[in-house]
């Protein structure tokens, strides 16, 4: 197989694992991966665009079936999937800066995107910064705080997971 052949499978086969695993991390915490109030866990994926580009459209994919299999609304599904994929392309842009910077475009993306999709596609009574803050928080968690940590994990074995190989 030529080396832009084994480039692209390697490509594909490394999205779909982060796609894989955030979907499994997704419907696992289910009881708190949806709503107002959210955690999940699975966006704590959205700092691997700091070591493979493939990260963007596994986070992307990953994110859209788990809202698909988790039974939300059509506007949920879009919008909430574009808010990932926004904050992993911007992470990615942010790759080679600190890595507590990594975490802000998801948290970012989200914050501010899905309080709408709750407020006008679930007809949620809350006040949109309220929900701001609530989604804001999970996001803190998830992608701040277990993101970082998952950085900190990966990093050590960044040229043995994520080298090209030839």
């Amino acid at each position: 197989m030529k080396k832009d052949q084994q480039s692209r499978v390697r490509f594909i086969a490394q999205a779909a694992m982060i796609a894989a695993i955030y979907v499994v991390l997704t419907l696992l915490g289910a009881s708190f991966s949806y709503g107002e109030v959210q955690v999940r866990i699975s966006e704590a994926l959205t700092i691997l665009p700091v070591f493979t580009p493939a990260a963007i459209p596994g986070v992307f994919l990953g994110c859209l079936l788990s809202n698909i299999l988790g039974g939300c609304v059509l506007p949920d599904i879009i919008f909430g999937s574009l808010a990932t994929l926004i904050g992993a392309v911007f992470t990615w842009m942010l790759r080679n800066q600190s890595r507590f910077l990594a975490p802000l475009p998801p948290i970012i993306a989200n914050t501010i995107i899905v309080p709408f999709v709750l407020k006008y596609a679930y007809m949620t009574p809350l006040p949109i910064p309220f929900m701001m803050l609530t989604v804001g928080i999970g996001e803190v968690i998830s992608c701040g705080v277990l993101g970082l940590i998952l950085h900190a994990a990966l990093g050590r074995y960044r040229g043995v997971l994520f080298a090209e190989r030839s």
